[in-house]
């Protein structure tokens, strides 16, 4: 599909993180209660799996409007990653005033509930790990999950910070039954990139960061599957990027280049920039204004940014991290692809 009809499926920033308040005001019904969280078919680039079938709209236990938690739950992880399978998945918290409730001391767990088929019994229970998704400021949850089937799925989050009593909160969401993202276990995309080589050796004219390391520059997608090489290929422009993560993901990626030396490691900024008076511009749709991802964000069935992708020597899709990661988690992913 061409990169025109593409547009109409624009990149949507997972703004969960960077404005919490906003998230939270969408998640959030008159009452103070969190409301279902909403996410539309997504385009399907893989075959899909078995759906569940649609639960009763008043399930006993899961009429979320009816409770009256202190904090409200955010499902983070995006439609097109919420998909049957293994699922990494993200979550926070807001207070009763919209701000971030996260923290390192603040416990949290999961437990999922296939609402199609049991709304009483969960299928999974995790913990969840928490990261700072801007150090000191704002932090997440992750923790890995499989949903066997699409349909419409039911958390139930116990969290507690300190000594305080936990508290349990409920929320419900879809799980699709495939997505465009190319997802862990598949092949990698031969992207053509631009590379310095395209420039003259000018980084400035194909990224944004105000301190690029030229050694995510050096190498497309393709060549490096060719050659069968490891590596890690991301998506971020600190420059547009609308979720205030994109900077912070070159930053952390940036010392691995040297501690992995055997792995290429590129990044690709996702919307189409051209060069004007000394620095890149973004090229916007006349008709909405709207940033345009290029053919390469297409490829990878993106719909959101920042994005890191972990790509093994046979170029398979080893880990994928949505918008925030940690450094233990890059670094398990390359030391299974080194």
């Amino acid at each position: 599909m061409s990169l025109r009809l593409r547009s109409s499926h624009r990149l949507r920033a997972l703004a969960a993180v960077v404005a919490l308040v906003a998230v939270g005001c969408g998640n959030t019904n008159p009452s103070g209660a969190p409301t279902p969280a909403a996410s539309g078919p997504i385009s399907s680039g893989a075959a899909g799996c078995a759906t569940a079938p649609q639960p009763a709209s008043d399930l006993p236990g899961w009429d979320v409007s009816a409770q009256h938690p202190t904090l409200f739950p955010v499902v983070i992880s995006n439609a097109a990653d919420l998909t049957c399978g293994a699922v990494r998945f993200m979550f926070s918290f807001l207070d009763k005033d919209n701000l971030p409730a996260a923290a390192p001391d603040r416990t949290a767990q999961v437990a999922v509930f296939n609402l199609g088929r049991d709304a009483n019994t969960p299928i999974a229970m995790a913990d969840g790990t928490f990261i700072w998704a801007i150090e000191g400021e704002r932090g997440i949850y992750v923790t890995s999950l499989t949903f066997p089937e699409a349909g419409l799925y039911g958390a139930e989050f116990t969290t507690a910070q300190g000594s305080a009593a936990p508290e349990k909160i409920r929320v419900t969401f879809d799980v699709q039954a495939s997505s465009s993202l190319i997802k862990v276990g598949q092949h990698a995309p031969a992207t053509d990139n631009p590379t310095v080589a395209d420039t003259g050796g000018d980084v400035a004219r194909i990224s944004t960061d105000a301190t690029p390391d030229p050694a995510l520059y050096q190498a497309t997608v393709a060549d490096t599957l060719a050659a069968h090489k490891p590596m890690v290929v991301a998506f971020a422009t600190p420059k547009f990027c609308k979720t205030a993560q994109c900077g912070p993901t070159l930053d952390r990626l940036k010392p691995f280049v040297t501690r992995y030396p055997g792995v290429t490691f590129i990044n690709v900024e996702p919307y189409q920039l051209q060069f004007e008076d000394g620095s890149l511009q973004a090229v916007l749709d006349a008709s909405t204004q709207d940033l345009i991802p290029v053919e390469a964000t297409n490829q990878w069935g993106l719909i959101s940014e920042p994005w890191v992708f972990v790509v093994d020597r046979t170029g398979i899709v080893r880990g994928s991290f949505g918008l925030i990661f940690s450094d233990a988690e890059l670094q398990a992913a390359l030391d299974a692809v080194k």
